[in-house]
């Protein structure tokens, strides 16, 4: 599939890093580093924006290894760009470490993920089907 796109960062494009890979890393567009303190939020600048096909979504995503090694994530993960959004793509980070964190410009900072969307249309009704699960949910199975 082939996506337009606007690169206003000078950093590369998303890249897919395997042959494998659902994620391509979106990079920081930033003038100059900016800081990110313990259980600080900061709204980061990619630079870029997109045209996705009608009945797509792209999910932002944290990185594990940001994740693991410095507690930086992505606080509504995951993010949802519609397919309709021509803005800039800005991703919420938040720092849940407490330690301070500092962002470069063209630092990797999340993963986007390209999905079809599925449109339902609701059809009202007096019961639901029973299953076997039934309305058991939050850990009624008693497994870890």
């Amino acid at each position: 599939m082939e996506v337009k796109i606007v690169n206003r960062s000078g950093n590369p494009l998303p890249a897919y890093s395997t042959a494998h890979s659902a994620g391509m890393d979106l990079r920081a567009h930033l003038a100059s580093p900016v800081s990110l303190k313990p259980l600080e939020r900061k709204l980061i600048p990619t630079g870029l924006f997109i045209e996705l096909p009608e009945g797509y979504e792209a999910q932002i995503r944290p990185r594990s290894g940001l994740a693991l090694k410095h507690g930086i994530t992505v606080l509504n993960t995951p993010g949802t760009i519609d397919a309709d959004y021509r803005g800039e793509i800005k991703i919420i980070l938040v720092n849940i470490s407490d330690r301070e964190f500092l962002i470069d410009n063209g630092e990797r900072i999340c993963q986007m993920v390209i999905n079809k969307v599925a449109k339902v249309g609701w059809k009202s009704v007096e019961s639901l089907e029973d299953t076997e699960r039934g309305g058991g949910g939050f850990g009624h199975t008693g497994k870890g």
